[in-house]
């Protein structure tokens, strides 16, 4: 049996609920809702938004698994009780084996889709594993959530039916989001990060600075989203657009408690707005 990075065998049995614990099932989720709603609406009906699902949800586990693998001495350290691994209820090997086989299953996932929107697909999941694995302690931490995040646009509308590239604000908007939910998912942890060298873009502009660059970040995502469809905006945009700024703004502006995860949640809803803003216009990405 692998020892846990404390030098403490880990507490057996393994519990399938405890490994879902480790992926970050609430982005996980979220992503693979949002992204498979946009399939929907863009005509790649059952079988197809089913694909579409399963290889998102695969890629989003993957990254999610090899991101509690790559720091499980880190979040030992800082003693995270937020990571099974950290807390000796996962051996990290269990978790590098489950981040593996996720990413197996999303390579033929992927593909079925077509060969130019799996191997979109694929590049933002591994973009989000370079994150994992080195990038994360750079200032290019930002760049693999904007690729992870604006691929999800273009594996939607190079698959069935529309098979062409996604109109350029679907792609901006869907990656200022990826960078707004970089910056708000390090604003808990930023101490942590510096004291065990994880020296991001974020973790170097520090914690004032993020707390405001976050919100401006994803209000500029929706604002692309609500005006760069063609036609006029009409109410329904501009009532998300004010409901997403105002989760923005006090959703990561307001001080939350050391560790909390509410600034992520507020991206996800903002996330969430934004998506529902397209639905609701009928707004096509191709």
């Amino acid at each position: 049996m692998s020892l846990h990075p404390s030098g403490v065998s880990p507490r057996p049995p393994l519990r399938v609920p405890v490994l879902l614990r480790s992926c970050h099932p609430e982005p996980a989720l979220a992503v693979t809702v949002f992204v498979t709603a946009l399939a929907v609406a863009g005509g790649r009906g059952a079988a197809g938004a089913a694909l579409v699902a399963g290889a998102v949800l695969a890629g989003q586990l993957s990254v999610g698994w090899c991101n509690d693998a790559a720091d499980a001495r880190r979040d030992t350290v800082c003693g995270r009780r937020d990571k099974p691994v950290a807390t000796g209820e996962l051996p990290p090997g269990t978790v590098a084996v489950a981040a593996g086989a996720a990413l197996g299953l999303c390579v033929p996932l992927s593909l079925l889709s077509g060969a130019a929107a799996g191997a979109v697909h694929l590049g933002g999941v591994a973009a989000g594993w370079a994150y994992n694995l080195g990038l994360k302690r750079t200032v290019l931490s930002p760049l693999p959530y904007a690729v992870g995040f604006g691929s999800l646009p273009a594996f939607v509308t190079l698959g069935p039916p529309s098979r062409s590239w996604p109109a350029w604000w679907a792609v901006t908007g869907a990656a200022l989001l990826g960078v707004g939910a970089h910056v708000v998912n390090v604003l808990p942890d930023i101490e942590d990060d510096l004291a065990t060298g994880v020296t991001g873009l974020p973790q170097r502009l520090g914690r004032a600075a993020c707390r405001w660059t976050a919100p401006f970040v994803m209000l500029a995502a929706v604002g692309v989203l609500v005006v760069g469809p063609p036609g006029a905006v009409g109410t329904s945009g501009r009532v998300l657009a004010v409901v997403a700024g105002a989760v923005a703004v006090v959703g990561t502006a307001v001080p939350s408690a050391a560790g909390g995860r509410w600034p992520f949640r507020a991206a996800i809803v903002v996330a969430g707005t934004a998506v529902t803003q397209l639905l609701l216009t009928g707004s096509d990405m191709a």
